[in-house]
């Protein structure tokens, strides 16, 4: 993405925060469709991952398991699944969270910084970074030897990792936190909202509320 100076940052989440969906499930669908396999594996797979986290396993221990399904994939292949699919979720419409989108074009007009942070990764955000027209965009970076996913990844981008991004990105740049924005849905995101000085809530989410009202920050209505 393009880099320029900014009299503030607003960081966004994406799932349920910018789009409606969780793009990690619906690009597991599209790319195993678009691999030839069928739909029973992905209901599979999708059922495997909800149990895990039914038991209680951290967020970060099911982004991972989420990953290692794509042991093997070829990198390349990915990316031009990513466009295909979102393309696919333009054509049917309601891809977009509208109270997201209407505060993230309200900071571009205002000449902020709009940076994405979220636990998806790039096949799902690029193009999502693209239409939108964001400075920047982090996601969980899977591990990749000779063009092909290893289903291992660096770090999941979600809790802490969000926070030290949006810090790290600021403090390159000259931004003050205290000046920024953070946008989330989910109690994972209150590190990112807590690292900044005015905090946002797309929805309901109790821990990111009691956040909120402490620090003086808004919400915005979430996905329905």
């Amino acid at each position: 993405m393009a880099q320029r100076s900014a009299p503030a940052a607003a960081f966004f989440d994406v799932d349920e925060t910018l789009v409606t969906q969780k793009t990690l499930f619906d690009f597991l669908r599209f790319h195993y469709e678009s691999t030839g396999r069928p739909p029973t594996a992905h209901a599979r797979a999708r059922a495997a991952l909800t149990r895990l986290r039914e038991k209680g396993a951290p967020r970060e221990e099911a982004n991972r398991a989420y990953y290692a399904l794509y042991a093997d994939a070829v990198e390349q292949d990915l990316t031009v699944q990513g466009s295909a699919w979102f393309q696919e979720q333009l054509s049917v419409g309601g891809f977009f969270h509208p109270p997201g989108v209407a505060a993230l074009r309200a900071h571009q007009k205002a000449g902020h910084a709009t940076v994405l942070v979220s636990g998806s990764f790039f096949p799902c955000l690029l193009p999502i970074a693209q239409h939108l027209g964001v400075e920047d965009v982090f996601g969980t970076a899977p591990l990749v030897v000779d063009g092909r996913l290893t289903g291992e990844v660096v770090r999941p981008m979600i809790g802490a990792a969000k926070a030290e991004v949006a810090l790290d990105w600021a403090a390159g740049y000259g931004v003050d936190p205290a000046d920024c924005f953070a946008y989330g849905d989910h109690s994972s995101d209150l590190q990112l909202l807590s690292a900044v000085g005015h905090p946002v809530v797309v929805g309901d989410d109790p821990a990111l509320r009691a956040h909120v009202a402490r620090a003086g920050g808004r919400t915005l209505p979430g996905v329905p």
